[in-house]
This record gives structure tokens, C-alpha cells and sequence, in this order.
């Protein structure tokens, strides 16, 4: 698998990268949250746009990017507007979801754009070559609040993001039972071992799945989301205790006693 580089941030190698994400509903709780997240254990920002006031006014969003930038410095951004029906904040169109990400993709000021597999394939693959024209990584995502898609399912969702030529695979699902988070994890591992050349980031989500946030580096997914404010999904860990179990894990070298 080749990891993705991202300013000095080496995705999809070696112990999985924190994420942490910013869910202020205005600049300056943002601008806060961003501040908070720079002495924390954190590889990368995720910015939650959908949680913004003002998301709809285009020169308030560079203002708020610009702003971001300044106060993270060179931790990597990945902007995310994550729709209603994903489990977002705010129902928008097509034509809406591309002038947002289009403008921010634009901006300068991020390094990567989450993009909803479920969009359109045609909405998908312009903002995908929007980005890679500009030098933006793109993360396909898909969030399922219902349920957990059978194993042979998770797998061609991912499949088919790495055919639409993503950088980063990501899926995320809700689990009725433990045996989902087990479908979730061999999902994973599949994907990985058998037709994955980039970093995937799979998860199950609510306090079931959280183990499923914290074994990545054995199964596959290549980073995990932490809070430091407010929780952008059900499950998520605090950044601190998640890097303490991480580091332990990476140093038990579990990855390497299971294929061994």
C-alpha cells in the first residue's frame, strides 16, 4: 500500500494518524477549537463546515479557512461538509454541495476534501479532478447511521471509491451487535490485504464499535477520530486516551504477531 503525504504527515504507514474534529457553529468557537486541538495529540485537523452558520456565505468560509490556517499552522485540514443524510448538520443539494467544496477546494487553505461517495459518480469524479488539479487529496467517504452493510458489501463500496480514484478510502457504519464490528474489521482486513494500493479509514461506530477505533493498525484503516471539544460522531474517543492505547498496541507489534 502506498501511503499518502500529506505536508509531513505520512498516511497509511505506521501507526494510525489522529484526527480530530471541529464542530463550532461559529468562527469564533472554531478559530477556539482549533487553538485547543494544537496541544493535543493530533496529526490532522477536520473541519465540520456542516456545523457552521454561515457554510452558505462563500467569503465567510475562506475568512474562516484563512483563519484556520494561522492557528494550525502545518497540521493538515480536511474539509468536510457531511450531508444530512450521512448524519450531517444541514440537507443541501447537488448544486449547493459542489459550489461549497468547489470554493474551498480553490481556497489554498486545506489539504484535504472529504467527498460523499453517494453524491453522484458525476459529482464525485469533478471534484475529484477539481482537487488533484489543485493539489488536493481527496478522502471518499460513505457513512451508514443504519446499519452495517454485509462484509462482501463494505468491500465493493471501497472498491468502487478506489476505481473513481480517490486517495483515501472511508467508510464508516453503525452496528446493531458486535458481530457487525467483526464484519466491519474483517471488511477491513480484506480490503487491505487482497485489492487496497492507498490508505483506507474504516470505522464502527457508537460505543460498540470502539474498538474498532483503536485496532487499526492490526486490521488496516489508517486513521481514527478523536475529540478534543465537542464529538462529531457517536463513539469517538478523547485524542489523549486514544493516543495512549494506539502507542500501545504499535508497541506490542500485534500487527506483526497476527500475519506471523
Amino acid at each position: 500500500m502506498n501511503p499518502v503525504v500529506v505536508r509531513d504527515v505520512r498516511i497509511g504507514e505506521g501507526i494510525p494518524k489522529i484526527c480530530v474534529p471541529i464542530t463550532g457553529t461559529t468562527r469564533e468557537e472554531i478559530i477556539e477549537e482549533a487553538g485547543m486541538i494544537s496541544s493535543k495529540p493530533a496529526d490532522m485537523a477536520e473541519w465540520r463546515a456542516d456545523w457552521y452558520e454561515d457554510i452558505f456565505d462563500v467569503q465567510k468560509v475562506r475568512e474562516v479557512l484563512r483563519c484556520l490556517r494561522e492557528t494550525l499552522e502545518e497540521m493538515p485540514i480536511l474539509f468536510t461538509f457531511r450531508t444530512k443524510g450521512e448524519g450531517g448538520e444541514r440537507d443541501i443539494d447537488v448544486e449547493g454541495y459542489m459550489k461549497v467544496n468547489k470554493a474551498v477546494i480553490a481556497s489554498g487553505y486545506i489539504d484535504l476534501a472529504d467527498v460523499e461517495l453517494f453524491s453522484g459518480d458525476e459529482t464525485v469524479q469533478e471534484l475529484i479532478e477539481e482537487a488533484h488539479r489543485l493539489g488536493v487529496k481527496v478522502v471518499l467517504s460513505n457513512h451508514d447511521f443504519d446499519k452495517t452493510p454485509e462484509k462482501d458489501e463494505i468491500v465493493s463500496r471501497l472498491r468502487r471509491m478506489q476505481k473513481l480514484g480517490a486517495d483515501i478510502l472511508k467508510i464508516a457504519v453503525m452496528p446493531g451487535s458486535t458481530r457487525d464490528v467483526l464484519i466491519l474489521l474483517e471488511a477491513t482486513e480484506e480490503m487491505r490485504c487482497t485489492y487496497a494500493d492507498r490508505p483506507l479509514i474504516t470505522m464502527s461506530m457508537s460505543q460498540t464499535g470502539v474498538l474498532s477505533r483503536l485496532c487499526g493498525e492490526v486490521f488496516g484503516s489508517a486513521v481514527t477520530f478523536g475529540a478534543v471539544g465537542k464529538a462529531s460522531a457517536p463513539g469517538q474517543i478523547r485524542a489523549e486516551k486514544l493516543k495512549d492505547v494506539l502507542e500501545l498496541i504499535h508497541g506490542t507489534d500485534m500487527t506483526a504477531s497476527i500475519q506471523g
